[in-house]
């Protein structure tokens, strides 16, 4: 329907509504000198329209009129806002603020002031750590994937609060915030940990990479945001220069990020075939393809339960190929996919529109990819990766299977 229709409708109906009850059945079309305005069908839409709309304008008009504090108009509508979303129940799909897509924009671009952790709505309604970063405040403060994050500087938050949760974390480089930690071990019992930590600027290395044993190379992406593809492929062309015969990829930790960066990523290591496959409530599918030309050489991929989204699209491409060797241990399970939109004053959503499949056609939200060798850590572990190399059972046994084959 036109804009000029739609005004003539809204106008007639805020002339009316209080002086005459309409009969839906019975109105035939909007007329005016014998010329048909709007069709009946449209006409019957826009009042039912108004009908729902009628009590939210209702209630902000009684709010505004005698609410005894002062009352923030933009507010307000942002609250409105919210609670559409939050109506979902999907705890992946949000509106967010002007300064909160700010602060969400600033982390897909890879640089923000932070303590450097990654979250996700658990299905307690707690806010859970999906991973600390690679060498930011949070991981140093000794945070671990499945931490829950309870309070913020004294004040508590739930999942359904997560964004503004983690706005609070943010904020300028050298400045504190103090985050409360409810960590179950595994004998059941729960901690509650204080943790003041000092924020940083986090440009994150999402890649790192070196060699081992003078002929295997080693990646690790920590997670996909605007930089790792140009980062990745700087790794690997070094890498490949050096003679490796076989290639570590270590995924542990990664809680995904940009879908786009995954599939480039994705293509350089797979020959032809489907990397991933997304599918809307529609039905309708959209496929992402490599093509013949990667890298051939024996890959083994390390997991873990901090691996999730991307980085299981990633895993899940390899192993459904049977491009590489998964191990460590099962993923996140986060097999669903969000649009991400900015509107024109700044503010913005993510809604969840689609599921993604692996090539095989599987499915993994809320199940998580087993890994083809299960490799558990040892529990007190503090660090992973060459770093740590004579603690980490998991990297070990990547070398020794990577050897198997190059030998």
């Amino acid at each position: 329907m036109s804009k000029k229709k739609t005004v003539i409708v809204m106008v007639i109906l805020l002339i009316f509504t209080n002086a005459i009850t309409f009969t839906l059945s019975n109105i035939v079309s909007l007329k005016y000198n014998d010329k048909v305005l709007v069709p009946a069908s449209e006409y019957n839409m826009l009042l039912s329209t108004y009908g729902r709309y009628s009590k939210a304008i209702e209630l902000e008009n009684y709010i505004l009129e005698n609410y005894l504090g002062e009352v923030d108009k933009d507010k307000l509508l942002d609250g409105q806002l919210k609670g559409m979303f939050e109506a979902l129940g999907d705890p992946y799909s949000g509106y967010m603020t002007i300064d909160e897509f700010k602060d969400f924009a600033e982390e897909t671009e890879g640089v923000y002031g932070g303590i450097g952790v990654v979250v996700t709505p658990g299905e307690d309604n707690l806010i859970t750590v999906v991973s600390p970063i690679e060498d930011t405040p949070g991981e140093r403060a000794g945070i671990k994937p499945g931490d829950k994050i309870i309070k913020v500087d004294g004040e508590e938050f739930t999942a359904d609060k997560m964004d503004e949760a983690v706005s609070r974390m943010k904020g300028k480089p050298n400045t504190s915030v103090t985050i409360t930690i409810l960590r179950t071990n595994k004998d059941g019992n729960n901690q509650h940990i204080d943790m003041k930590i000092i924020r940083e600027q986090i440009r994150i290395q999402t890649v790192k990479s070196d060699v081992i044993e003078d002929n295997i190379g080693y990646i690790k992406i920590t997670s996909f945001d605007e930089l790792t593809y140009d980062d990745f492929k700087e790794h690997l062309t070094s890498l490949m220069n050096k003679d490796i015969s076989g290639l570590i990829l270590d995924l542990r930790n990664n809680p995904g990020g940009l879908l786009d960066v995954c599939v480039k990523i994705a293509d350089e290591l797979l020959g032809d075939g489907v990397i991933v496959y997304t599918q809307t409530k529609n039905g309708e599918k959209q496929y992402e393809n490599s093509d013949k030309d990667h890298v051939d050489l024996p890959l083994v991929v390390l997991v873990n339960e901090g691996s999730a989204s991307a980085s299981e699209i990633l895993a899940g491409a390899i192993k459904d190929h049977n491009r590489g060797i998964l191990l460590g241990n099962k993923t996140f399970g986060k097999g669903i996919v969000q649009r991400i939109r900015q509107l024109k004053d700044g503010s913005g959503f993510k809604l969840t529109v689609s599921e993604y499949f692996t090539p095989n056609g599987v499915n993994i939200h809320g199940i998580g990819i087993e890994p083809d060798i299960k490799v558990d850590l040892p529990e007190d572990i503090e660090q992973i990766g060459l770093e740590n190399l004579k603690e980490d059972t998991q990297l070990q046994e990547a070398i020794s299977e990577i050897n198997k084959i190059i030998k």
